[in-house]
């Protein structure tokens, strides 16, 4: 005697069922942000969307009916200049099966206005060739303004540190000028009417405590000429005006001089064809970087090479110290790796910290040369400071 088959429901009960389901789901929809909907890519290029709920209206400004009789006004919403990449993205997504998420701009014709949307989507591969997308479509227009707000404070932001820098650069060239022309050339006059009353002196007999007076002024003089051509060099090395190669090779000297660090300087050409604002950038973010490396590094080998690529300059600076820690970074007080990143910026280019083979710190710059200097700024605003994450160099 067989087994007694399980009592099948009756159609009353799938019906109550089935409508529970429905109830449920509608239920989700009804509190899903956007637009939840199918959509069908047939085999001969033909589009439909089985589903759409009702926040198609809220969304694209056309109805359910609307969009079920005409599926290809989805695509005639599209801003063209996007469709394109919509287009694009559909095909990547059906021929690898792959999820689909784009983000493009929709015309409402019935608002009258733009609006950003991100559509995502997993496909499914149906019977005959044709592809199923299951997803969402939310509407992204406020975040996509505050992105661009945040562009483009960025790059009003970068301007204006890049202005503030050139007016910087400006008056340490017109203070360094003014004490090397004015208190240099008092200094010298002052000294050659020291060397004059001295002689004087020799000639009208002999006064040693007025002799050990002229001799102590004149040593002070000495003393404060050296101080002002300190200074003035400090400000802004008059080797500058030679380029940045001497620049780089005066300045590894006197880091070397007065650190006592070995530093070596390598540059592949003389002429690295850089206007004076790039390369005074550049000169800045060496000294500033040489300087970190005397205060923090604890290093005995410093090399500073100078390369100029085919579409770009680089400075890469190196040292065997003790390298530096992602917290050393992360220091609201870290302005010296700031104010590099931020002259790396001005120029739209690319600042790169990592650790060196065998310890210590490599700093890398990279800017592109022949560059306008308006493109530059607006580059800003998404230039790659690729130092933001510190890597091992293995």
């Amino acid at each position: 005697m067989s087994a007694a088959s399980p009592p099948r429901p009756d159609s009353a009960a799938l019906a109550d069922e089935l409508e529970q389901v429905r109830a449920r789901f509608d239920a989700i929809v009804s509190n899903t942000p956007g637009l939840v909907f199918q959509f069908v890519l047939h085999a001969d290029g033909a589009v439909s969307f089985p589903y759409l709920s009702d926040g198609c209206q809220a969304l694209l400004g056309l109805t359910a009916a609307e969009l079920h009789a005409h599926p290809g006004r989805f695509l005639e919403l599209i801003l063209s200049d996007d469709r394109k990449s919509y287009l694009d993205a559909m095909q990547a997504s059906a021929a690898a099966l792959w999820s689909w998420n784009w983000e493009g701009r929709i015309w409402v014709d019935a608002w009258k206005d733009v609006k950003w949307i991100n559509l995502r989507c997993t496909p499914h591969a149906l019977a005959g060739g044709a592809v199923r997308w299951d997803g969402i479509m939310t509407n992204i227009s406020d975040s996509k303004q505050e992105q661009l707000e945040v562009r483009h404070s960025r790059a009003r932001l970068a301007e204006l540190s890049a202005h503030a820098e050139r007016v910087k650069e400006q008056e340490r060239t017109r203070i360094a000028r003014e004490i090397h022309d004015e208190l240099g050339g008092n200094l010298t006059a002052i000294k050659m009417a020291l060397a004059m009353l001295a002689a004087r002196l020799d000639e009208i007999g002999d006064y040693p405590v007025l002799r050990d007076k002229t001799d102590y002024v004149d040593a002070l003089v000495d003393r404060t000429i050296d101080a002002v051509h300190r200074i003035s060099l400090d400000l802004r090395p008059a080797v500058l005006d030679l380029g940045l190669v001497e620049a780089l090779e005066w300045q590894v000297k006197e880091f070397e001089k007065q650190v006592g660090i070995a530093c070596t300087f390598n540059a592949n050409q003389r002429d690295v064809e850089l206007d004076n604002e790039q390369a005074t950038a550049l000169f800045r973010i060496a000294q500033e970087a040489l300087t970190n490396i005397a205060k923090h590094a604890g290093a005995t080998r410093v090399s500073v090479k100078l390369a100029r690529l085919r579409h770009h300059v680089s400075l890469k600076i190196s040292d065997n110290g003790s390298g530096i820690r992602q917290a050393d970074r992360a220091k609201p007080a870290s302005f010296g790796l700031r104010g590099m990143a931020e002259r790396a910026r001005a120029l739209g280019g690319t600042l790169n910290l990592s650790h060196a083979a065998g310890g210590g710190t490599v700093v890398t710059i990279k800017i592109k040369r022949e560059t306008e200097r308006a493109a530059l700024i607006a580059a800003a605003a998404g230039a790659t400071i690729a130092g933001e994450n510190i890597s091992a160099v293995k």
